[in-house]
């Protein structure tokens, strides 16, 4: 609990400040347009941002982490809803929203019991790349229309984009000239003043001019009225929670995964790691808390995460500020927010959004490794097409799927001798130069082998064999850390076939304690039909790898670092 108060540094209370109230400045209005969409009450936003907010900051492992309330979750949420509460009634509908999220919390408190958190782990780097790209995209696109001061039906990526495209004709052309001085504004602030706090100038600016120039006049739309006063307590109806404990369940996997792919998505180098089952029981005990004090589902959101890391938040005391800024908000300054332009607060969220989007990210994935560059993309295009939850399953499931390819299809390596010493690794372009020996293959295997993979791996073995027609394969197994009863039965079969085409017997050495055959006395057994494959090597001393007695003498494979 507040593992960053004992080792806050005072140098970062300015960054930690500046970025919790340029944070709140995305977060208060969003979080009430979000409780309409929700149907609820506008004031339910604040809500949701004062209460949740705090008990995550207090008792969350992410520092960046921005909790409050996503499109997703108002939008399952108003499912919930319209089944309980049909006719709309405020009292009634505020009352289903606090059962509904004290049962989302009790959720997610259970999850962390039970540790389900690993599921957190189901989610690669590159995956991740992508996600982030992709969900930068459908950000910039949600905010368009703001800027060109539209409004569209939202149905999807592909479908809002051409309806945007539509949409430009019948543009405000004064909301588009504000929307695009912010963005100048605030890129320029960035660029020239890098120090200053440029959203939050810009965001004073913006309701400035709302006022002094009188944009609503010209079309100008503001993000509108928002009531003063502080949440009561609001107790939840237990009638209520047979009809709802399932769609509670979905809002709580949403809740999650979107918290943790934000959490992970935006850690910074050097922070303690996330800590999934935390995460599972801080954002629990967060909707638990705020649903005694009407707030909606909560979770981490992707946008208000980015605006506070990108701000410049250290720790979680940017989080209290920014649920401070919520409750003065409702004190004191709910009608100068609400005349904040709709333009201003599109373009801080845009400016901000675009440097999710890392093509050195993608450069260095391709680089290393294209199928791990296809996967990036897939995660892109996954949230592009299907929505961010949907897109956050799907990278879940490219992961899975991409650890059971990785898993199902091992690599075999060749090994070759480094010249002038007794160092064996795989051969390579890089090192044409690495001695082999005719009649003798020599051959690597890395990680488990089982039911899975093992006929992948003979297959391959077969063909290598058939190109060198070799007198003894030799494996070594040294990467091994165990070998299956399958595998085991298959590489013995391999051996008798090897037999059988009159070669030399295969010989291999496993890790201590792992089941294995005898390489000494498989290679001795081979040495009638190649004893002179190698001449005389390293004999005695301590070695690591695999060893091979062959034609009387002892070879050792020491791998290259």
């Amino acid at each position: 609990m507040m593992d960053w108060f004992s080792s806050y540094r005072k140098e970062w209370l300015p960054r930690d400040a500046m970025a919790g109230l340029i944070t709140a400045a995305v977060v208060i209005p969003k979080a009430m347009a979000y409780a309409t969409i929700a149907g609820l009450p506008v004031q339910v936003g604040l809500y949701t941002v004062l209460v949740p907010m705090a008990v995550y900051a207090l008792l969350g492992t992410s520092r960046p982490l921005s909790v409050s309330t996503s499109t997703t979750l108002a939008i399952l949420t108003a499912a919930q809803l319209g089944q309980v509460a049909p006719e709309g009634d405020p009292a009634a509908v505020i009352t289903a929203s606090a059962t509904l999220t004290l049962l989302v919390g009790a959720i997610l408190i259970l999850g962390s019991l039970l540790r389900l958190g690993v599921v957190a782990n189901f989610i690669s780097e590159p995956v991740l790349v992508g996600f982030k790209a992709g969900i930068a995209l459908v950000i910039v696109l949600d905010q368009i229309p703001k800027l060109l001061g539209v409004h569209i039906a939202k149905s999807g990526f592909v479908r809002d984009l051409v309806a945007m495209l539509q949409a430009v004709p019948h543009a405000s052309w004064p909301t588009v000239a504000v929307g695009i001085a912010m963005i100048v504004l605030l890129m320029g602030i960035e660029h020239r003043f890098p120090r200053l706090p440029a959203p939050l100038i810009v965001v004073a600016i913006g309701i400035a001019g709302m006022g002094l120039l009188s944009l609503q006049a010209h079309g100008v739309e503001s993000v509108g009225l928002i009531p003063r006063g502080l949440p009561s307590l609001t107790l939840p109806d237990l009638t209520l929670v047979e009809r709802l404990w399932p769609g509670a369940v979905g809002i709580a996997l949403m809740s999650f995964t979107e918290s943790i792919a934000a959490a992970r998505a935006f850690a910074g180098s050097g922070e303690p790691p996330i800590r999934p089952n935390q995460e599972l029981l801080a954002t629990g005990l967060a909707n638990a808390g705020g649903a005694l004090f009407g707030a909606m589902p909560a979770g981490g959101g992707t946008t208000q995460t980015a605006v506070n890391r990108l701000a410049g938040a250290r720790t979680q005391l940017a989080e209290l500020v920014t649920a401070g800024a919520a409750l003065l908000t409702m004190l004191l300054l709910a009608p100068l927010i609400g005349l904040m332009p709709q333009a201003t607060l599109a373009a801080v969220v845009i400016v901000y959004s675009i440097g999710l989007i890392q093509p050195a990210d993608f450069r260095a994935i391709v680089r290393i490794r294209r199928t791990e560059f296809v996967w990036a993309l897939a995660a892109l295009a996954g949230v592009v097409l299907l929505g961010t939850l949907k897109g956050i399953v799907a990278a879940i499931i490219l992961s899975l799927v991409a650890l059971a390819y990785q898993v199902a299809d091992p690599p075999v390596r060749v090994l070759g001798r480094k010249p002038g010493t007794n160092v064996f690794r795989p051969r390579s372009p890089e090192h044409p130069e690495d001695e082999t020996f005719p009649g003798l293959l020599m051959l690597q295997l890395e990680g488990r082998l089982f039911f899975v993979n093992v006929e992948r791996i003979a297959e391959k073995m077969r063909a290598l064999a058939a190109e060198s027609n070799p007198k003894v394969v030799a494996l070594d197994l040294s990467g091994v850390p165990d070998l299956e009863y399958t595998a085991l039965k298959v590489l013995i079969e391999a051996e008798k076939r090897q037999r059988e085409r009159g070669g030399g017997a295969l010989a291999g050495r496993a890790q201590s304690g792992r089941a294995r055959r005898d390489p000494a006395v498989a290679a001795r057994r081979a040495a009638g039909a190649g004893a002179d494959v190698l001449q005389s090597g390293a004999g005695g001393g301590e070695v690591s790898g695999a060893k091979w007695t062959l034609g009387g003498a002892q070879w050792s494979v020491k791998r290259e670092q």
